[in-house]
């Protein structure tokens, strides 16, 4: 571990927070608990596999990156990786950090819109 914990910590939870405001979206748009899962499962696994956590994004074909640009963990993988792998600050990952808060904002004001009350 060459970087700070604290900056690590702190937009760990930057990510958590977009984590959850997937979670928000996809418990707005299912009707059911298996409908969910199913919606969870569906966006889990292309994100573990698009991210560059399995394979390299420069080795990706550029439509496949373009996918994956709008994926929360590519930009956290960068962020772990400079922190952890090269002792960077916060000054060389503010642009992940931005597109991190600009993706939260954005799941956050579609699962907004898309929550209806309902009598069940």
């Amino acid at each position: 571990m060459r970087g700070n914990i604290l900056l690590l910590f702190i937009l760990g939870m930057e990510f958590v927070i977009c984590a959850l405001m997937i979670g928000m979206l996809i418990s707005s748009v299912s009707k059911t608990q298996l409908q969910a899962m199913q919606l969870a499962l569906l966006f889990l696994l292309p994100s573990v596999l698009l991210s560059g956590f399995m394979f390299p994004r420069e080795a990706m074909p550029a439509v496949i990156r373009f996918i994956g640009n709008f994926i929360p963990l590519t930009y956290f993988l960068i962020i772990l990786r400079g922190i952890i792998l090269k002792g960077v600050g916060i000054e060389y990952l503010w642009d992940e950090v931005l597109v991190l808060i600009f993706l939260g904002l954005v799941l956050l004001f579609i699962s907004i819109k898309r929550f209806s009350k309902r009598l069940d």
